[in-house]
């Protein structure tokens, strides 16, 4: 069996437009179809929800995260691919 290494790059590539969860620093989670990124991990995201302590507090059309607020971007049903 032959295993394709990818790149994060490429991984980063695949999930735009694809439901994503970011955690931030503060412990806050936005859910949302991952718009477009930069260089610098700022994160733009569609249809945004706002979570708090695993509590859904907003929701936001649109929604623009600074990289350097980011931990993790989680790419839901990633797997499925």
């Amino acid at each position: 069996m032959s295993l394709r290494k990818q790149t994060p790059s490429d991984f980063l590539k695949q999930i735009i437009g694809r439901p994503v969860v970011v955690k931030l620093n503060s412990g806050v989670d936005y859910r949302g179809v991952l718009a477009c990124l930069d260089g610098y991990m700022n994160i733009a995201l569609e249809q945004t929800e706002e979570y708090v302590n695993g509590q859904l507090k907003n929701k936001y059309g649109d929604a623009f995260i600074r990289g350097n607020n980011a931990q993790i971007l989680i790419a839901e049903n990633h797997a499925n691919t």
